[in-house]
């Protein structure tokens, strides 16, 4: 057995932990898979912790306290390498009934969806670093508490619930074909470097009917012009817009791997840019703005159909000068 497809298993093994609910599984989940001084990333409020407790303790114990029921499901799980360190990482769904306040937004008392995806870098089967997103938009918007307009793109996108792979076959516990990954990998890349060009030149990567599975502060689209139609204005509200695939750039993905059809890649930050024009309703500032950001794409043949993507977004505002969580809390006082 590789030691993908261990760390592939020893991580399932973890998340199968958060099929039901159940407090207690959830901590010993925790404590059995995470290193005792782990460096764990969250997006923002939370950002960087150390090890299981504080992880437990900050974060997953007042998510349980504020969602009722709660559990998680899965449509990708994959490992791979990336210079030189083994990873392994997914991405979902939390479900629960949300009774309770949550950093600020007001519970809806309904069953409620909280996107996620995480990356792990795995020594010795445990998880020694971690980043993990969570979409807190897309549940700000799913309860009516989002306080501004959506992203730049000419018509809004898809703000809802998201689908895993069409191919329904996300979740790889077996050993990938290294020259199915190596194609993979090299398609990716080839095409992040083909963002923010004056010819749109990313478009011969992708399938005419692609699926990209935005944050929900920027939206959902299908095909290649509705995309087009986000992500050319997207990238016009920045200059010297420089992305983690790029060499030289002061930003750099901290993982970027492929297994079999499936690749995934992930920046704390990966984006950097000057913001020239208004973006989230908040004005240009000129200043250089930096983007934890992460994505997972499905290749099939000779196109990429499907991404999933992330963006910290409360994070990004904050550096615009705006606090979401302050201002979330000043209206609900």
């Amino acid at each position: 057995m590789t030691s993908h497809l261990q760390n592939k298993l020893t991580y399932k093994a973890y998340l199968d932990a958060f099929k039901y609910p159940d407090d207690e599984g959830y901590l010993s989940a925790v404590e059995c898979i995470f290193a005792e001084n782990a460096n764990i990333n969250i997006v923002h409020p939370f950002n960087d912790m150390s090890g299981p407790n504080a992880y437990y303790e900050r974060f997953l114990k007042p998510l349980m306290d504020a969602f009722e029921g709660l559990y998680r499901t899965d449509y990708i799980l994959m490992a791979g390498s990336y210079e030189s360190d083994d990873w392994v990482s997914s991405t979902g769904y939390y479900a629960g009934h949300f009774r309770n306040n949550w950093l600020g937004i007001k519970a809806s008392d309904r069953l409620t969806y909280l996107r996620v995806g995480e990356f792990h870098k795995m020594d010795n089967g445990k998880i020694v670093q971690s980043y993990i997103y969570v979409d807190i938009p897309e549940l700000m918007m799913a309860s009516g508490q989002w306080p501004l307009s959506h992203g730049p793109a000419v018509k809004p996108g898809h703000t809802g619930l998201l689908m895993g792979p069409a191919s329904h076959d996300g979740i790889l516990l077996n050993d990938a074909d290294n020259a199915e990954s190596k194609v993979s990998l090299n398609m990716v890349t080839d095409m992040l470097r083909q963002l923010n060009t004056p010819d749109e030149a990313w478009r011969p990567y992708w399938h005419d009917n692609m699926m990209w599975y935005g944050p929900a502060a920027f939206g959902s689209f299908i095909g290649k012009e509705n995309f087009a139609g986000f992500q050319v204005p997207f990238e016009n509200c920045f200059s010297s817009w420089v992305g983690g695939a790029t060499e030289g750039s002061q930003t750099k993905h901290f993982i970027r791997t492929a297994d079999g059809n499936y690749v995934c890649s992930g920046g704390w930050p990966s984006l950097n840019a000057f913001q020239v024009k208004p973006f989230l309703d908040q004005p240009s500032t000129d200043k250089l703005l930096f983007m934890r950001v992460c994505d997972w794409w499905r290749r099939d043949g000779d196109l990429l159909v499907e991404n999933w993507v992330f963006v910290d977004i409360p994070h990004v505002l904050l550096q615009m000068g705006y606090d979401l969580f302050e201002d979330l809390k000043e209206k609900n006082e």
